[in-house]
């Protein structure tokens, strides 16, 4: 499973009414640290497939759902679980960390 890049139109959609846990980063296309764990966020995607979704939200798109959510600073990642944020994050993370994440809500 790929990356879901969602809206503001569209994050209740794809993350409060999602039937598996959803790791949700908030980032921007300037953000260096965003950039950085860009790849780690592809490979979850793909070892989480049919388990877990990934979801991005471009936070100067969407500014509708960084407000929603106080989003301050980024990278922030959040993990919801039955559409309730569980966990969250502020930075960059190894893979292990964010794998840690969603294994601890599977």
């Amino acid at each position: 499973m790929s990356i879901i890049n969602a809206t503001d139109a569209s994050f209740d959609a794809d993350v409060l009414g999602s039937d598996q846990v959803v790791l949700v980063d908030f980032w921007a296309p300037w953000c260096g640290p965003c950039k950085a764990i860009a790849p780690t966020l592809e490979e979850l995607a793909a070892d989480y497939a049919g388990r877990a979704k990934i979801v991005k939200v471009n936070v100067d798109d969407n500014p509708e759902s960084a407000a929603r959510f106080g989003i301050r600073s980024i990278p922030t990642l959040f993990v919801f679980k039955d559409g309730e944020r569980v966990e969250a994050v502020v930075g960059g993370r190894p893979k292990s960390e964010f794998a840690a994440l969603l294994d601890k809500h599977l």
